[in-house]
């Protein structure tokens, strides 16, 4: 997937070169980096043994949460949003929030390990467990809400896998959705404190979506990528040829889908999918197989993070979707979610790892 991105990412950057310069080859080059880096994260991980995940996984929440920090104040900002810290002398970039969500996922599996004979106490069982993740989903929510609603579900699910009472879950639900509204709130009555500085965003994106046949040029980037995955039809019109990419934002990432289509077709389009699922099925059946219920719960969340990043990315792309934020894990173009994204199949390597040196021992 990782070969096969590099393909996909010269073909889908026409648009990239129209509206910040340079050439295919440059945007090329700066992915093939990426690329050569997961490539070497992902190995270097799963050469460890998972246990060291465990241990440093609290070192890696706090890690996340400093790096949120950082960047709230002193983040690169595109789109108006305030995600990006860029790295001396290199010139890349880096989100946080690609680094908190798989943070977030290993402490709170570690978490849901340790607490989980106290479940029922509220203050020693459950309160611990819930704080993660409502820091960091309010520190993701400033400037992405839809990624901060995907990690509260992952981890709303993970709490079920690992037996938090519903009565819980459920108060967790309904106290989320009221901190929300809260702020919400706020942010409508003193805008000048710029709480959700995204929020016009996130609502004219729900009202083009809901009032898509009327709003034609709120809607063009939508439209144009249901357009594109209409004109590639059954078999595609072919690599570089294209024509849609040209007019669609992001079609190398947030719209890759409907790039794909476009110049693959229906059928692979059908494969891909496919693909993922068969990735999702290996991670489960590593996690189900695991010798602990840490690396079972990280392997599930890690697994379903993935599947449901690449949905997204689809859903929008069909325009079941209003748009937002989520590219195609392994085959977008390259940056910090793509490094964390090998990262996280490294782990599963690595417990994979461990499981076949227990059966060979």
């Amino acid at each position: 997937m990782l070969a096969f991105s590099l393909v996909t990412v010269y073909s889908f950057v026409p648009i990239l070169v129209k509206v910040e310069g340079g050439t295919p080859f440059k945007y090329l080059f700066k992915h093939l980096i990426y690329v050569a880096i997961s490539l070497g994260a992902m190995y270097w991980i799963h050469r460890r043994d998972p246990k060291y995940i465990s241990q440093l996984s609290k070192f890696a929440y706090y890690l996340a949460i400093g790096l949120m920090l950082f960047t709230f104040f002193f983040g690169m900002k595109v789109n108006d949003a305030g995600r990006w810290v860029k790295i001396p002398f290199v010139g890349l970039t880096f989100q946080s929030s690609d680094f908190a969500k798989l943070a977030l996922i290993i402490y709170l599996s570690r978490l849901l390990v340790k607490k989980k004979a106290q479940f029922s106490n509220w203050k020693e069982g459950f309160i611990p467990v819930v704080i993660p993740v409502i820091v960091i989903c309010g520190l993701i929510v400033k400037d992405n809400f839809s990624t901060a609603a995907l990690l509260f579900a992952i981890s709303l699910t993970l709490m079920f896998i690992g037996q938090v009472p519903f009565s819980k879950i459920f108060s967790l639900i309904g106290g989320g959705i009221a901190l929300l509204a809260v702020i919400v709130l706020i942010h409508k009555a003193a805008p000048d404190l710029n709480l959700l500085p995204r929020y016009e965003t996130w609502e004219n994106r729900i009202f083009n979506k809901i009032n898509d046949e009327t709003d034609v040029l709120a809607n063009a980037q939508s439209m144009n990528a249901e357009l594109a995955i209409y004109s590639g039809s059954v078999f595609g019109k072919g690599v570089g040829d294209g024509e849609l990419k040209s007019y669609i934002p992001e079609a190398y990432a947030d719209f890759y889908y409907a790039s794909f289509v476009e110049e693959f077709g229906l059928i692979s389009s059908i494969i891909l999918i496919l693909i993922y699922l068969i990735l999702l099925y290996r991670i489960i059946r590593i996690g189900l197989n695991a010798k602990n219920d840490f690396e079972t719960y990280v392997s599930i969340g890690i697994g379903i993070l993935m599947l449901t990043q690449a949905s997204v990315n689809m859903l929008v792309c069909t325009g079941i979707f209003p748009v937002t934020g989520q590219n195609m894990p392994l085959l977008a173009m390259g940056g910090s979610a793509l490094i964390m994204t090998a990262v996280a199949l490294g782990i599963i390597q690595s417990i994979a790892a461990q499981q076949q040196v227990t059966e060979e021992a």
